[in-house]
């Protein structure tokens, strides 16, 4: 138990309770009740301090932090999940076997190197990394009796769609059973939580694709019980000389390999009957891992097909696909991917070459099928027979990929084989299809925002059902990476209002994730609405990005933006727009101190909020004006405006907008003097945030509630309150931290 542990180290240290408190900043009552087990969920930033108070380092440290979260996550510590993330081995997996056997002594030796990069000579693709990872982990799974993580992190995606390294380490969370509530903001904190998880664990790691060292250091546990494996297609020079990782060159495979790979697709004995055909195909393969195994899919489709004929039609006239080139003038890997693509049936080679218009990194079936303008059903059956073929892969259920030298030679059938037209046509049923899906979703998970009717589609897209909030969360997840090079893609082909809308639609989700991505999202938007000349649009993008720069605290840019949409909004006579606009000015200038030209804005939105009949918003109206007429010293007149705002709030039963009434309600009575009826207030406040889940204003309430304690006379409830707020805003990693710390610096 953490109890226990914190208990021990004071005793072992000498110290007293106060003692404790005095060298943590924790209060004495904090110590007490951790040490009785009466704190239910320690703070890791609380739990820090412990450490460092104990002078607790390397596996010791390790193991009492991940006590503590153990204590937090009662299914963590009971529970003891173990993952099994690993891919499918690979069907008649050979040779490799200097590799595999290095592999093996890994395990064995006491100084072992905690990571091993398995990668490709001059960066050849298709050489078989993951093929010898993959397989390597199935013949281990008893070393790693903790279990497997795996990531692909596509680092080489020809969309551009890398894996960003919080979001791998938020996967691996997840699998590691943590409550979402008990996941730290920002990735030091996540990789910290997911480096004590792993402590002591007897775990494998494998991080597949990985583009460059930086991308896989966040993701490295800190403990020597567990293994990583890397695959790259570059040598990661910069991880073998910071982390010792261990360096496993992988080149093409030697001829008897070669053979014994088609042996065990097509049997010893079709292999051994023809020899010289054999030796012709694996020359003509360059001994290439992938290319083997799409010619002998081919092979083993028609057992009756002589290998000679299949060597012949290697052989014939081909141009080189760049990015396969292996240095020798008579080996083409192209040729490998061509003749299978001819062996396919008109339906599976017309999927085929419209995969190579999708951005990727995968697609669903439903994407499938519209971009093939086919039912379902259908589309499920032609991606069958691709996957058998080995041209595609179905790495989740449902999903589907190709390998990025697949991708780049479907895009030039594509180009090549597709009339102009029917590129175009699929291309737009592709953006119809992920349109009208995020459009759904954006309404189910916002259905307070502003409906926008989206682009008549184009017959025969397939549209995902998408009915809970939670569901069109997961929709949103599942598609996020592709969403954004969607956007893209449909501003470069000049779908304008498709890249319009579909920022539009995403909005509602990105907003919540990621302000950078919201960022760089909405500038496209903006773009977009320009070149359709859209004045509503213009708008709207210009007051999302004021929304996006103001949440970044980059307030020139914001209010840039918020100008241009207010002006935007007036030439179109929208006062409703106009007054969303005023209020995200009120509470960009409230951020920078300007309190007086916040209540302008606030009075503006309000104005125009009363022409309207949204009376969330207008609740929300009367609350801010509350506030700023706090920030200016009218306490009477701002209680009045924010009791109001409360009664609205109550009876819509809008309670993010009665968090923040009650918030504003305990200010205004703390300047009033009326300790008690602030205190109330924000217990109110405190309870509703909690629930929701918004940990920054529940740190910025505890923030106002101690200043109530210290001007009733509370000092020890200051100091306990601003401690508590300041532990949140340390896992936080907020600017706002700074400011309780000083706070508490000069707390008598």
């Amino acid at each position: 138990m953490f109890s226990g542990q914190v208990r021990a180290h004071r005793q072992r240290l000498g110290m007293s309770q106060e003692e404790l408190a005095a060298r943590t900043g924790v209060s004495v009552r904090g110590i007490r009740n951790l040490e009785a087990g009466r704190t239910g969920r320690p703070r890791p930033g609380t739990v820090r301090l412990l450490a460092d108070a104990f002078e607790l380092a390397g596996v010791e440290r390790d193991r009492f932090c991940r006590s503590a979260l153990e204590d937090a996550v009662p299914d963590v510590a009971r529970g003891r999940p173990v993952p099994a993330q690993l891919p499918a081995d690979v069907a008649g997996f050979v040779g490799r076997t200097d590799q595999l056997s290095r592999l093996g002594k890994l395990l064995d030796g006491g100084d072992r190197p905690a990571t091993v990069v398995i990668s490709a000579i001059a960066g050849t693709a298709g050489v078989g990394k993951t093929a010898l990872a993959v397989h390597w982990a199935h013949t281990s799974l008893d070393r790693f009796p903790d279990g497997q993580l795996y990531a692909n992190l596509r680092g080489f995606d020809p969309g551009g769609t890398v894996a960003m390294p919080g979001e791998v380490v938020r996967f691996f969370l997840d699998a590691l059973d943590v409550p979402a509530q008990l996941v730290p903001e920002g990735l030091d904190a996540q990789t910290a939580l997911y480096r004590s998880l792993l402590a002591e664990r007897r775990m494998l790691v494998l991080l597949d694709n990985a583009r460059d060292a930086d991308q896989v250091r966040p993701l490295l546990p800190g403990t020597a019980s567990c293994l990583v494996l890397v695959t790259s297609r570059n040598q990661l020079t910069g991880l073998i000389a910071s982390a010792g990782a261990l360096p496993l060159p992988l080149d093409v495979l030697s001829p008897d390999e070669a053979r014994d790979l088609l042996a065990q697709r097509l049997g010893v004995d079709r292999v051994a009957a023809e020899p010289a055909a054999v030796d012709e195909i694996v020359e003509r393969c360059a001994r290439l891992p992938l290319a083997l195994a799409v010619v002998a899919a081919r092979a083993a489709i028609d057992p009756e097909l002589p290998l000679a004929t299949l060597a012949a039609e290697l052989g014939g006239p081909h141009d080189p696909l760049d990015s396969l080139a292996t240095g020798d003038p008579g080996t083409d890997v192209r040729s490998v991917f061509s003749w299978s693509y001819r062996q396919l049936s008109q339906p599976a080679a017309r999927l085929f070459r419209l995969l190579g218009l999708h951005p990727g990194p995968d697609l669903s079936l439903s994407a499938a099928a519209s971009l093939a303008g086919t039912p379902p059903t259908e589309a499920g059956q032609v991606l069958g027979e691709l996957v058998r073929a080995h041209l595609v892969t179905e790495p989740v259920p449902g999903r589907y990929a190709l390998h990025d030298l697949l991708r780049a030679y479907a895009g030039e059938l594509a180009a090549s084989a597709e009339p102009q037209d029917d590129r175009y046509a699929a291309l737009h049923r592709l953006l119809d299809h992920y349109l009208r899906c995020a459009h759904r979703a954006a309404v189910v998970l916002s259905p307070a925002r502003d409906v926008i009717e989206p682009v008549p589609p184009m017959a025969g897209i397939t549209v995902d059902d998408v009915e809970s909030a939670s569901g069109a969360a997961n929709w949103f997840t599942a598609e996020y990476q592709v969403l954004m090079v969607t956007v893209r893609l449909a501003a470069d082909a000049s779908l304008y209002r498709h890249a319009w809308q579909l920022v539009w639609s995403i909005a509602s989700f990105i907003d919540r994730r990621d302000f950078r991505d919201a960022v760089t999202l909405h500038q496209i938007g903006l773009e977009a609405a320009r070149r359709l000349s859209d004045p509503a649009a213009q708008a709207y993008s210009h007051r999302v990005l004021g929304r996006a720069y103001t949440q970044l605290r980059e307030y020139d840019e914001a209010q840039a933006h918020l100008e241009h949409a207010l002006e935007g909004y007036r030439q179109l006579g929208d006062d409703t727009n106009q007054a969303h606009v005023h209020l995200a000015l009120g509470h960009m200038l409230d951020l920078q101190g300007r309190y007086r030209d916040a209540l302008h804005h606030a009075e503006q939105g309000l104005a125009r909020y009363r022409t309207g009949d949204n009376r969330n918003w207008h609740a929300m109206a009367l609350n801010n004006l509350g506030w700023c007429h706090t920030r200016l010293g009218d306490y009477e007149t701002a209680l009045k405006h924010c009791q109001q705002a409360l009664g609205l709030q109550q009876e819509l039963g809008d309670r993010p907008g009665e968090a923040f009434s009650w918030d504003s309600i305990g200010l205004a009575q703390h300047h009033l003097g009326r300790h008690a009826d602030a205190d109330a207030a924000y217990q109110q406040a405190l309870a509703l945030f909690r629930d929701l889940g918004e940990r920054y204003y529940e740190a910025d309430t505890l923030v106002r509630l101690g200043e109530a304690h210290r001007a009733g006379g509370d000092t020890d409830g200051a100091r306990d309150t601003w401690r508590e707020a300041l532990v949140i805003l340390t896992d936080l990693d907020h600017p706002d931290a700074e400011q309780v710390r000083a706070r508490l610096r000069d707390a008598p």
